[in-house]
């Protein structure tokens, strides 16, 4: 069959969850059978979201081929339980950056560079790549930012010339926001209305609007507003608050919102799936009666998004625990040696997040040092693996001064040092041990025993390691090196294995967690912390 392509916009106000509709839309279509895959585009000018702070956008999701995405890539995996590519995550920088590239080489023939029909040719381009890369049945686009943003109007002039170019095999659904105002108790639908106004005037007809609200929508309406905005009242859709987002695909199975993408779209519809493991994982989700108090140190959480796969890889193994997840954002730069143990009393489990710089890291090390006097199960991720090196030399070796040249460039116990490969390069973006790489685990390691083998992948992120050259003194002291990369002998898990469960990885687990396939390691420190 043709491809079939699908746009999300949003309108009104932004984070309404244009990600979680995408991947619900996906997870539905995918249930039917069909292969299905979903990009993003950021309408922001940074080529990729590698060197943005996290207060700013939130976590910086890595895919398996090295690329820095955003967040909702994470959504999209852990829905669909499929990996995604540089190619699913498109920004306006590396629009720019291709279309200024190709005009250097003398692509355009000397033509004068313009908006129209450059800028969104090479949109139209991207838009379509997957499709002609691959064998999709859908390819869903996630036009990132609001409608009526001056940054999002060149990405909505290549959808309105898509759905002319495509016809059929063409679908815009727009979510809006429908404000409840509790003075006079009222649903309030003007703003969606402006907001289709808008859409329409840049010449795209939604053909299908989910509306986001707090309260149910009535029939009256979803009439009313189907009628000011010219769409079909079968196809005006709730989406209604629910306490997790993972509840979403099947409220908008109630709703048929997947038959009414397949019958504007001219395909069979077929028999409603069952969708069994989805439900299961809700089921053990709402049935479970006992709690894990887990910590999470860190020194943005301020903003839990710049933690979204760790926490939701934490909520995930906690259920198949058959747990409720109760996660404690701890700053570690309110950490000290004086109160650690005020912050974390109660504490099942922790972990010690990862992160850049040396902003938070001596709470970090409080933390660690407490944990492992404690014997409370830890978990360590990048520079979180990272800490727990530099506090064993510290505390255990007995070097005061350990340290990381990440954050102390001339200290003389470099327990973690830049890799030899970052030290000729100057750029930031993109440049550091990004994506998938091997690991050979020892065979009666933690890790091993959790993952059920030796020979694991996992996602990178990071340009410092473990100094080899510190290796034989941990090993003698307690601190085992039990996963390296076959080819670099880089040290990519470390744990004592004296202590119930205390385990550091250089990788990211949490990008390969999704619904149906949590991640082992998570599901095993969960388990740890329950027997605790």
């Amino acid at each position: 069959m043709e491809t079939k392509y699908i746009f999300v916009t949003g309108g009104v106000v932004s984070s309404l969850g244009k990600g979680i509709i995408s991947a619900s839309v996906a997870k539905l279509l995918q249930a039917r059978g069909y292969n299905v895959t979903i990009q993003k585009f950021d309408p922001y000018i940074n080529v990729d979201p590698g060197t943005l702070n996290p207060y700013e956008h939130g976590e910086c999701y890595v895919t398996v081929d090295g690329h820095e995405a955003d967040l909702d890539l994470g959504h999209y995996e852990r829905f669909l339980n499929v990996q995604t590519t540089r190619a699913n995550n498109i920004t306006t920088g590396r629009i720019y950056q291709n279309v200024i590239n190709k005009e250097r080489r003398g692509d355009y023939l000397g033509k004068t560079v313009q908006i129209i029909p450059h800028i969104t040719d090479e949109i139209k381009r991207n838009v379509k790549l997957l499709g002609t890369k691959k064998q999709f049945d859908f390819v869903i686009t996630e036009i990132g930012g609001t409608v009526g943003d001056i940054e999002s109007l060149p990405y909505l002039e290549s959808v309105r010339q898509l759905r002319w170019e495509m016809g059929k095999n063409c679908l815009c659904i727009h979510l809006t926001y429908v404000p409840y105002i509790a003075a006079a108790k009222e649903l309030k639908s003007k703003p969606t209305q402006h907001s289709v106004k808008q859409l329409q005037e840049v010449g795209i007809q939604p053909d299908i609007l989910v509306l986001r609200t707090e309260h149910e929508i009535s029939a009256d309406v979803r009439k009313k507003v189907a009628l000011f905005c010219n769409v079909d009242p079968a196809a005006v859709v709730q989406s209604i608050d629910v306490p997790s987002i993972y509840e979403v695909p099947l409220n908008m199975q109630k709703q048929h919102l997947d038959e009414i993408v397949l019958k504007k779209m001219g395909m069979p519809v077929g028999p409603t799936p069952e969708m069994k493991p989805w439900k299961s994982f809700l089921e053990r989700m709402k049935n479970a009666t006992e709690t894990v108090h887990i910590g999470l140190v860190g020194k943005y959480v301020e903003l839990p998004d710049a933690y979204k796969s760790i926490n939701e890889s934490l909520f995930q193994a906690a259920t198949y625990n058959d747990r409720k997840l109760d996660l404690h954002l701890i700053h570690s730069e309110k950490i000290n040696d004086s109160n650690v143990a005020e912050w974390l009393s109660g504490m099942d489990g922790v972990i010690i997040a990862p992160g850049f710089g040396q902003r938070g890291i001596e709470g970090k090390f409080a933390a660690l040092k407490y944990t492992r006097e404690h014997d409370i199960p830890t978990f360590g991720i990048c520079l979180g693996m990272q800490c727990m090196v530099i506090e064993f030399a510290r505390n255990v070796l007995g070097y005061s001064d350990a340290n990381s040249t990440e954050m102390e460039v001339n200290v003389k116990h470099n327990v973690i040092d830049l890799m030899e490969s970052q030290k000729s390069i100057s750029n930031m973006g993109g440049t550091m041990r990004l994506g998938e790489y091997d690991c050979i685990l020892q065979e009666d390691s933690i890790p091993a025993k959790a993952y059920g083998t030796t020979h694991i992948k996992e996602r990178h992120r990071h340009r410092f390691e473990f100094n080899n050259e510190y290796r034989d003194e941990f090993e003698k002291a307690g601190m085992k090196c039990v996963g390296e990369n076959p080819d670099t002998h880089l040290v990519e898990v470390v744990e004592i294995p004296s202590l119930k469960w205390f385990v550091g990885v250089q990788y990211h687990p949490e990008y390969g967690s999704t619904v149906i396939k949590p991640n082992p390691l998570f599901v095993d420190f969960i388990k740890a912390a329950i027997q605790k």
